[in-house]
């Protein structure tokens, strides 16, 4: 904490997840049919319950990368996973816990990295999993989930995440 650090709010653990989920979009590589058009949106989704509040929105709000501006989608439940194949990140929420093994599944021909903080996601074949250590925020990745849907994750991201054991 700086010496302004009482005036400044800490940042919820949601917002500083929406800044990971917003940040991971530089660092991975879709395959190009993944976006119809060279200036199609990255469009980030979740799925459940939405756990961000208006964090998500308000972080991806006005932002570009790679001359791409956002979209939020929401998805209410499991039935509408697979309109979620035209998410590019999409976030699982914990509500979901009894389906991600059918939510991966469905997405499995998807170029869509999925993210959770849910325990046992990576298991079930999901990409990338918040973890908390203490009180800092952490991840997980399986890049071999990453690679089957044609993503690529620099080698950046990928040594800042943990290893699950």
């Amino acid at each position: 904490m700086g010496f302004n650090g009482l005036a400044q709010q800490q940042p919820s653990e949601y917002q500083i997840k929406a800044a990971f989920l917003f940040n991971f979009a530089k660092f991975v590589e879709w395959p190009p049919q993944a976006f119809p058009e060279t200036n199609s949106p990255i469009v980030i989704g979740v799925l459940g319950k939405n756990v961000f509040g208006n964090d998500l929105e308000t972080t991806i709000r006005d932002k570009t990368v790679n001359n791409r501006r956002f979209k939020f989608v929401k998805f209410e439940n499991f039935a509408s996973a697979t309109e979620a194949t035209n998410c590019h990140i999409l976030f699982v929420s914990s509500s979901e816990k009894d389906n991600l093994a059918k939510i991966v599944g469905s997405l499995q021909k998807a170029s869509v990295l999925t993210v959770s903080d849910t325990d046992g996601f990576i298991k079930a074949g999901g990409m990338i999993n918040f973890t908390l250590e203490g009180a800092k925020i952490r991840f997980e990745i399986s890049d071999e989930a990453a690679k089957k849907a044609g993503l690529q994750v620099s080698s950046k991201l990928l040594s800042l995440s943990v290893h699950s054991h």
